[in-house]
């Protein structure tokens, strides 16, 4: 047994003891030291604490106080005073480190002190709209519903959505529903842009590659618009570690941002697991099925009554794990289901079920894909077994967070498969765990991207000769667009076609209608078919066209 898994005395917690147990049952079988290739304890961190600032309004320290929160951690104190200094800041700290109050807190105060105060909040899924609009429904009520908080996405019921242009204070939407349902219809939420003072952008290292290019474009849509109504809102981002928070961060806003990495949140102790299937055939190199293996951890830490997530690579290996986790564990007549399946595709209703249970530890076990990777809070879970290397060092270590995001040591094993990356990670674990998670980058001028964002920013607003987009030169790609009828010139402002806007309306209307249309293959007649055009069925064919041909003439006349 190596000797990393030796217990540590009485002063263990009863969930890292069992954890141990687990560890070194897997141990006593690896005979050869092939299967547990690396076994790292991370120690427990004590939190750095700092008082509530002297600004901060006397009536929301008092419901964080009746939340339990009587002081800050020194990395949300510096955040909150960064922000009511007015400047463009992003948080980079590790999962479960608090970063939720650290835009809550100044925002929260300015609409306390200003009534007419609004903020736009940016998540990546809806899950996590979701899960903080609780957080600000809880704040809300103990502040006796002093403002407004509503989120705007494609499950809003549409009768509901007016009310929300008037009436929210905080708006929580994701880029998806920023580009489509607010940014063309601005003369709408008239209301919030005239008194829009902060941008929250959660989740800041999921905005890379071309997902983050075209976030970019429409920060620089959101930001015009914003001008537009006499304002310059301020940007507050989180985002877990990666190594280039300041320059993404940076990169999306087009303005300087502080960076803040500072972490004061105390930390469990985490014992972190690699694990490589035994060998199978030597000579071919084929190992054991790593989704079989990952069962079987999974499955060893469930009968040790260990709360447990599986992480898969994609939605038919979360449904086969879901598959024998559930054979293993059936349910018990009357009993809830307490191993439960998480992915896109389920209903949101079943989505939040599902969350609940993890948080209240009715659901002992979870598969899921990537969708419960970000920072939606599913309470304390003690172990994740993740079925295969999720691709990068950043997403390994935001998974691992999942464990132990409040209180309680946690363990975390990554089972590789036979593929050529994953066999190189847990052979070399120094490369894994004493490299830096990887940067991020995008490329908002990519022409590809920014000429149909050029487009919708003509359509919003016209584009005038001082209007900056980029690095690009924006007077010659606006005459290009005016030669393809896409806009025209009126004045010294370019302004959107409305016969362009027809036509593409009409080029989208067939495709919806015949989306197959130029790929078929031209229908061979009855006579070339197999089934020859026998009279009855000829006379049945000149029947149908007949009637057809009636019914045509009809609606003409």
């Amino acid at each position: 047994m190596p000797e990393s898994l030796a217990v540590r005395g009485a002063g263990m917690s009863t969930a890292i003891t069992r954890v141990h147990e687990v560890l070194e049952s897997f141990a006593a079988r690896d005979h050869d030291g092939e299967i547990l290739t690396a076994v790292r304890h991370f120690p427990a961190r004590e939190a750095q604490w700092a008082d509530f600032p002297a600004w901060v309004h006397a009536d929301l320290v008092s419901a964080y106080a009746a939340k339990g929160i009587h002081r800050l951690y020194t990395h949300q104190a510096a955040a909150a005073e960064a922000v009511h200094g007015g400047k463009n800041v992003v948080i980079v700290t590790p999962t479960a480190s608090g970063k939720t109050l650290c835009y809550n807190l100044p925002v929260l105060n300015a609409v306390l002190e200003n009534s007419d105060a609004r903020a736009l909040y940016l998540f990546p899924t809806k899950a996590l709209a979701q899960d903080q609009l609780a957080e600000l429904h809880d704040l809300n009520q103990r502040l006796e519903d002093r403002f407004g908080v509503f989120t705007y996405d494609g499950d809003t019921p549409a009768d509901a959505r007016k009310a929300i242009r008037e009436k929210s204070h905080i708006v929580l939407t994701n880029p998806d529903m920023l580009h489509t349902g607010i940014l063309p219809h601005h003369t709408r939420w008239t209301r919030l842009f005239e008194n829009l003072r902060y941008i929250v952008i959660d989740e800041l290292h999921t905005y890379r590659g071309v997902f983050g290019s075209h976030l970019c474009n429409v920060l620089r849509r959101l930001r015009r618009i914003a001008r537009f109504y006499g304002r310059d809102p301020q940007f507050i981002c989180c985002s877990a570690t990666i190594a280039n928070p300041g320059d993404l961060a940076s990169r999306l806003l087009e303005s300087e941002v502080d960076v803040l990495n500072s972490n004061g949140a105390p930390a469990a102790e985490k014992t972190f697991v690699f694990y490589n299937p035994p060998v199978v055939n030597r000579a071919l190199g084929i190992r054991r099925s790593y989704i079989n293996e990952a069962s079987r951890v999974a499955q060893e830490f469930l009968k040790h009554d260990l709360q447990t997530m599986v992480f898969a690579n994609s939605r038919l290996h979360t449904e086969i794990l879901l598959t024998y986790l559930q054979q293993a564990n059936p349910q018990l007549p009357g009993k809830p289901e307490t191993i439960r399946g998480y992915r896109g595709g389920y209903l949101p209703n079943e989505r939040r079920e599902i969350e609940r249970g993890l948080r209240d530890g009715k659901v002992r076990g979870v598969v899921s894909t990537s969708a419960l990777e970000l920072g939606i809070d599913v309470g304390s879970l003690d172990t994740v077994v993740m079925a295969g290397y999720p691709g990068t060092i950043a997403a390994t270590w935001q998974r691992t967070g999942r464990a132990g995001r409040r209180s309680g040591s946690s363990c975390a094993v990554l089972v590789a498969s036979s593929a050529p990356l994953d066999q190189f990670i847990v052979r070399h674990p120094d490369y894994f765990f004493g490299n830096t998670p990887e940067h991020a980058f995008i490329q908002p001028d990519n022409l590809e991207i920014l000429i149909n964002h050029l487009k919708c920013a003509a359509f919003e607003l016209p584009i005038a000769p001082s209007d900056k987009f980029g690095d690009v030169d924006l007077p010659d790609l606006c005459a290009r667009l005016a030669e393809a009828g896409f806009l025209h010139l009126a004045g010294e402002n370019y302004h959107w076609t409305q016969e362009a806007r027809r036509h593409w309306r009409a080029q989208r209307h067939r495709r919806n209608r015949f989306p197959q249309r130029a790929c078929v293959r031209p229908r061979k007649s009855h006579l070339h078919s197999r089934r020859a055009a026998t009279p009855r069925r000829t006379s049945r064919l000149q029947g149908a066209q007949g009637l057809r041909q009636t019914r045509r003439r009809r609606l003409l006349h």
